[in-house]
């Protein structure tokens, strides 16, 4: 069968882990060499070697030094990006009232400041008619205790979106979000903390609160990640593409 992505050259950040591993994957058994960055060197080379057709950098997605080094290295090594997963992210929960400058900053430092500066940064690499994809999130369109920040910063990706592919029209460029549901990563079952029994109650309630039943596996994010990145979404632009078993639907 064709690779929907064969000779491409993709960059995938916050590769190492859930979603962004799992899309890694894809993108190179569809054909792609994958850059994947990560903010742990050990994570990172096993990323790399799960992958396979990949190279590894390690970057914080906050950090504009790192981002200036990253791209320098695609432009020195393979001189184009043709498909961006800017995927790296996270949060924690704290409710109104107890939020702190220090989760307000490493939130939309990581989720809205990397998001925005890897994708300007990244702009003289892509090669015209490449798919841009950004992780958003359902929490960015329902309401979820203690999750408010996070929630705010998904939502400003979601903005990103709908302007960036005014500003690129001219280059044929495609911008699309995709938004997942609960997924089954580390991030999220993290977010419980370290106990086994109480991460499972966390999958558990969010399972109970979609209407498939169930959490998402990350592979199934990754598999909406490589239809929009490929040409069989040549026409897909701007859209906000859930992956969330119905969960913001309802």
């Amino acid at each position: 069968m064709t690779q929907k992505l064969n000779g491409k050259i993709a960059l995938v950040t916050g590769g190492t882990s859930g979603i962004g591993l799992a899309t890694a994957k894809r993108f190179a058994s569809e054909g792609a060499h994958v850059f994947i960055t990560g903010r742990r060197q050990a994570e990172l080379e096993a990323a790399v070697a799960a992958v396979g057709n990949a190279t590894g950098i390690r970057v914080d997605s906050s950090s504009l030094s790192d981002l200036d080094t990253l791209f320098a290295r695609i432009k020195d090594t393979r001189g184009r990006i043709d498909v961006l997963f800017a995927n790296a992210g996270g949060g924690s929960m704290l409710p109104l009232g107890q939020i702190t400058e220090e989760q307000f900053d490493d939130t939309f430092g990581r989720n809205v400041k990397g998001v925005l500066f890897t994708v300007q940064k990244a702009l003289p690499l892509l090669s015209d008619g490449a798919s841009v994809i950004l992780t958003g999130s359902s929490a960015a369109h329902t309401g979820t205790a203690a999750f408010s920040v996070y929630a705010a910063s998904k939502a400003a990706v979601r903005a990103f979106t709908r302007n960036w592919i005014l500003d690129v029209k001219d280059r044929n460029i495609r911008f699309n979000t995709i938004s997942p549901g609960p997924v089954k990563t580390p991030g999220l079952v993290e977010l419980a903390g370290p106990d086994a029994a109480q991460q499972q109650g966390l999958l558990d309630y969010m399972a109970s609160q979609v209407p498939m039943g169930r959490v998402a596996d990350p592979d199934e994010v990754a598999k909406a990640a490589v239809f929009l990145a490929s040409d069989d979404a040549s026409y897909v632009n701007g859209i906000d593409f859930a992956v969330d078993g119905g969960l913001a639907q309802i």
